[in-house]
């Protein structure tokens, strides 16, 4: 196992001139041009090590929010029993709503954390967490066996898994940024929302296998609890791997330069107003897009379009794998083109083709369900895979966790956790099934405006203060 790299950290791994000597490989050494000469030269199996180990974390955080969303129809009948459908949906999305309030908190407190103590101690601090309250799932009875305790375990676990998620994708992409080489920022940031659509898939199948193999009463009973007990083991060996790296090279040659800043969320408040902003507008297409297409649409799907359960999840897992590749392209892009130029490009799409969208998903023909979910998918990673190397640029190192984290949970906690229950609100108030299509073309509106405030980023250097 010690020389095997998966496939996303060999390829990355490569210099895309293939010119190293004729072998197509960076050397065993190279500096990052991200900072100035006196940073430690970094090994490729340094980097193809930060890659694996940023991708394990955020793989589990959203392996388990694919499964709650996915199987979001058997959840509401074991913890939430009612003879309106609607309500019992409504209730189990809310948990998942009330589990992203406290990720702003998180923000600031893993923000700190890795801006005071250094990258990876908030991230193998945030592994653990996330691991352990997810195996929890697993555990709890159900409202059948223990009553109204069922839902407030429940939403108890789930704000644990908001709190410890909040650090994840920040810390991760800063990782990411921090290690890589200045003209490659983009596509190594690529491999974190790669991991999310990775953990996505792995949800998909799984709830798609269950819900093929089991009966509805087998399902119900134990079936649902199987993938929420895959957390732990692959929690520890997320944090092994992370235990095993040096901090960045940025946060190390600022740290050797100066004390870390005592209170970087403040400082950010105080230098940063206006990037901070920015970066919560940008984030706010990601935040409700990711939820409405990736996570929600399922659930859209069979409850409201009444699409079978199994075609729902064959349509979702098809997009997915596309998706991933999508990213990558997306990475690369942003590195040749620019950041900004992609975000406002995912904007724009976005606000003219949402609808039109969603009305095809109404034909009931399973190839053009799979087809509308495909261009979704494809157009919101213009945003996914730009927006790490984005937001980890707008910030200098001394506040880059910090500002990283507290806008991109903001935007989440506010409007993406909320997005599944608000889709079934609007539906609900509106009785037009084109309603989560119309919230989407909302946010990319706000999302434009924030961008086109912004300043490019992916050809300068990265900040240090």
């Amino acid at each position: 196992m010690k020389n095997e790299t998966s496939p996303v950290a060999a390829t990355i791994g490569q210099d895309p001139s293939g010119s190293n000597g004729g072998s197509g490989s960076l050397p065993d050494t190279e500096a990052t041009p991200n900072t100035p000469n006196n940073v430690p030269a970094v090994s490729k199996d340094t980097r193809r090590r930060v890659i694996i180990a940023s991708f394990i974390g955020n793989f589990v955080e959203w392996f388990d929010y694919a499964v709650y969303g996915y199987l979001a129809g058997t959840i509401s009948t074991v913890f939430f029993p009612s003879s309106d459908r609607q309500t019992a949906l409504l209730a189990t999305f809310g948990v998942f709503a009330v589990s992203f309030f406290v990720r702003p908190l998180g923000g600031f407190i893993w923000g700190h954390i890795g801006d005071r103590l250094g990258r990876k101690q908030a991230l193998s601090l945030s592994i653990v967490l996330m691991s352990l309250a997810t195996f929890c799932i697993a555990l709890i009875p159900g409202y059948g066996t223990i009553g109204v305790m069922a839902p407030v375990l429940l939403l108890l676990v789930r704000v644990v898994q908001g709190f410890s998620a909040s650090g994840e994708y920040a810390g991760a992409s800063a990782f990411l940024v921090e290690y890589a080489p200045a003209h490659r920022r983009g596509l190594y940031a690529a491999v974190v929302p790669a991991s999310t659509a990775a953990g996505l898939l792995l949800g998909s199948l799984l709830a798609a296998l269950l819900s093929s193999v089991l009966t509805a009463e087998q399902l119900n009973e134990w079936g649902w609890r199987l993938p929420f007990l895959l957390a732990a083991p692959m929690g520890l060996i997320g944090r092994y791997i992370r235990t095993k790296l040096e901090d960045t090279p940025a946060f190390r040659e600022l740290a050797a330069k100066e004390a870390p800043v005592k209170a970087p969320a403040f400082a950010m408040f105080r230098t940063y107003r206006k990037q901070l902003i920015i970066a919560t507008g940008a984030v706010l297409l990601n935040a409700v897009g990711f939820y409405v297409i990736l996570s929600y649409m399922p659930t859209y799907l069979s409850e409201e379009l009444h699409f079978g359960a199994a075609e729902s999840f064959l349509a979702t897992t098809i997009a997915l794998v596309s998706y991933i590749g999508f990213i990558f392209l997306t990475g690369i892009s942003s590195d040749a083109f620019g950041r900004k130029r992609m975000l406002l490009t995912a904007s724009i799409l976005f606000i003219a083709l949402t609808v039109p969208a969603f009305m095809l998903l109404d034909t009931g023909n399973f190839m053009v369900i799979v087809l509308v979910q495909i261009v979704l998918g494809g157009m919101l990673t213009l945003n996914d895979g730009t927006l790490p190397s984005f937001l980890a640029e707008l910030f200098p190192t001394a506040v880059r966790y910090s500002g990283f984290a507290v806008s991109f949970n903001l935007s989440n906690a506010l409007f993406g956790g909320t997005a599944p229950f608000m889709a079934t609100l609007l539906i609900g108030l509106t009785h037009n099934q084109l309603a989560p299509g119309w919230y989407l073309v909302a946010a990319s509106v706000v999302s434009l405006i924030a961008v086109l405030f912004a300043v490019e980023t992916s050809k300068k250097p990265l900040q240090q203060d």
